[in-house]
């Protein structure tokens, strides 16, 4: 008869187990943890402990064993009392008592006993066969290119010593500061066209006021008769505003079927999401949508970064 064999079945539906006499084996229930300096993900679990103190017999583990090995209650109580005598002696011969798959009990200094759990089983029926697992950190390749080449653009002064240290914490503000030229100078370029036009109008309307006015007098002082002044038709020539497409970039896909499974999961949220194509590095470039207008377009960025990723960032073509 193995104690500990009855007592590991017991954990699995049982929050405590009294050992008569010797104490309890309590769980608790843990939920799940990530170790981020190993990048290694545990499941949900029970952590176990041992409780000297709870000693009081409740009759449950007798009774599963009774039951188990075909006898009755005081045959199984006795032999249980037998097991325990044996344990006592062990720990107070300063031996190790170790039980399969609950852990390892000593006595310390002070004659308490201590309890090491073990952690080779799981006793939460829940997490059955969800192991714990390691999985490589994810590195985001595609934004750190794109603010190295932000770098080059904009006239930074970042010596060797600093650039490895603010690569990462001038990373957001580059961004930000790219946008913030962007819509300034969609907002100057269209100043430049308006005044342009309105001037290129203005120039038209005064050369065919002074066309007529010529007619007038040339009637008015060399023929008396009235005569049918000639249609002036003028071609005013007026530049074609290149409309700027703001695109709110998801993220960026060595391969194309993952563009489109990201495609579909945008489009079932809500989005009109698009394949954009691919850009200078050969990746798949995926979008949320598309705006015209500069201002509705960092509006939505800012929304899109709140409720669904913060590395979403604006890409602006003509």
């Amino acid at each position: 008869m193995a104690l500990e064999h009855y007592i590991a079945e017991l954990l699995y539906r049982y929050n405590c187990v009294v050992v008569p006499d010797f104490g309890a084996f309590l769980t608790q229930t843990k939920s799940a943890v990530i170790d981020t300096n190993a990048n290694t993900f545990y499941p949900p679990s029970k952590s176990l402990s041992f409780n000297a103190q709870l000693t009081s017999n409740d009759g449950l583990l007798v009774s599963y064993m009774a039951e188990a090995e075909k006898v009755s209650y005081e045959e199984m109580l006795a032999k249980l009392n037998d097991f325990v005598k044996t344990w006592k002696g062990q720990l107070i011969q300063g031996e190790h008592l170790t039980l399969a798959n609950i852990g390892k009990l000593f006595l310390n200094s002070d004659a308490k006993i201590v309890f090491q759990p073990s952690d080779k089983v799981n006793y939460l029926t829940s997490s059955f066969g969800l192991p714990s697992f390691v999985s490589a950190p994810v590195m985001r390749e595609v934004l750190k290119e794109e603010v190295l080449a932000m770098e080059e653009r904009i006239p930074f002064i970042i010596t060797p010593e600093q650039k490895e240290h603010s690569e990462f914490t001038l990373r957001p503000y580059l961004k930000y500061a790219a946008i913030f030229l962007l819509a300034v100078s969609t907002g100057l370029t269209g100043l430049r066209f308006y005044n342009e036009t309105v001037n290129a109008q203005q120039l038209a309307q005064e050369e065919a006021q002074q066309k007529v006015s010529e007619h007038i007098q040339e009637a008015t002082f060399f023929d008396a008769k009235p005569i049918e002044l000639p249609t002036v038709n003028l071609d005013v020539i007026t530049k074609k505003k290149h409309v700027a497409t703001h695109h709110i970039v998801a993220g960026a896909f060595r391969f194309r079927k993952n563009a489109d499974k990201k495609i579909g999961q945008l489009k079932r949220r809500g989005f009109e999401a698009e394949y954009l194509g691919t850009n200078d590095h050969g990746l798949h470039v995926v979008t949320y949508s598309r705006y015209t207008d500069a201002q509705k377009a960092l509006r939505e960025l800012r929304k899109i970064k709140i409720t669904q990723s913060k590395d979403a960032w604006l890409l602006s073509k003509k």
